[in-house]
């Protein structure tokens, strides 16, 4: 009975992810796309409002899965079909920004492989489960540029010049080991980022036990809970639209 209920604060968080993805999305098109200041996506304020959208979007998938449990093949093969269509729609409009294995796939195979371990993982101390995903992500953080480990401790792995074909890239580029020519907008492999899935995963149990918190996951956060309960048909939309005033304000590419 209690997954039925709707928890209107995390819709506001996701909302409010999403509206600052919309704005960071503009910038970046203003500032990459037409090269209006070339070197902003690379500064560290840039760095870390882009760390902090992903971060949220993909903890609060994590915390939600529970909730769609019994969908989550559906929901899976959906954001997977939607992911797909960015990376079709990004490399015709703007093909040196295509979105190869972007956000959207990154969920839907996340949902799907969770489906798969969670009878496993349900047996797994929350807590236990909560600082082993987070140690794993921090670990493998930097994996996709060849280095494993955390700060001194961090050691560099081969990695490879270029897959003979690409097919035989599709599975390591989505585990994360991408070649050395790989490019993509937007990449979410499934190393590092499913441990940060996984940590939503078990933070869930640990949250939920509380009636207290129940009570404040509850609360209501206006316009931004009702944007939240759309937010992939946001996603889809809003880049068009970004793009869309770009070229209305600043011409074509």
């Amino acid at each position: 009975m209690e997954q039925k209920k709707r928890y209107e604060l995390i819709d506001g968080i996701r909302g409010l992810a999403m509206v600052n993805m919309v704005i960071f999305h503009f910038l970046y098109d203003v500032f990459i796309i037409y090269g209006r200041d070339p070197g902003w996506y690379g500064r560290t304020g840039s760095h870390l409002w882009q760390q902090g959208i992903c971060w949220t979007f993909i903890l609060v998938s994590g915390f939600s899965w529970r909730f769609g449990k019994k969908n989550s093949i559906r929901r899976g093969i959906f954001l997977n079909l939607c992911g797909l269509v960015i990376t079709v729609v990004t490399g015709l409009a703007v093909p040196g920004q295509a979105a190869i294995f972007g956000i959207l796939n990154f969920l839907g195979c996340a949902i799907l492989l969770m489906a798969l371990l969670d009878r496993w993982a349900d047996r797994i101390p929350p807590a236990a489960g909560l600082v082993g995903s987070m140690l794993c992500f921090f670990l493998l953080r930097h994996i996709n540029t060849g280095t494993l480990g955390i700060g001194a401790l961090s050691v560099s792995i081969p990695r490879i010049g270029r897959y003979p074909s690409p097919l035989a890239a599709v599975l390591p580029t989505v585990l994360g080991f991408p070649d050395l020519a790989f490019s993509s907008s937007d990449y979410f492999s499934l190393l590092p980022w499913f441990f940060l899935f996984a940590a939503g995963y078990f933070l869930y149990p640990l949250l939920m036990r509380s009636g207290r918190i129940r009570e404040i996951l509850s609360v209501r956060i206006p316009l931004l809970s009702a944007w939240g309960k759309y937010s992939i048909w946001v996603y889809l939309a809003h880049q068009p639209l970004c793009m869309g005033i770009c070229m209305l304000l600043m011409g074509g590419f």
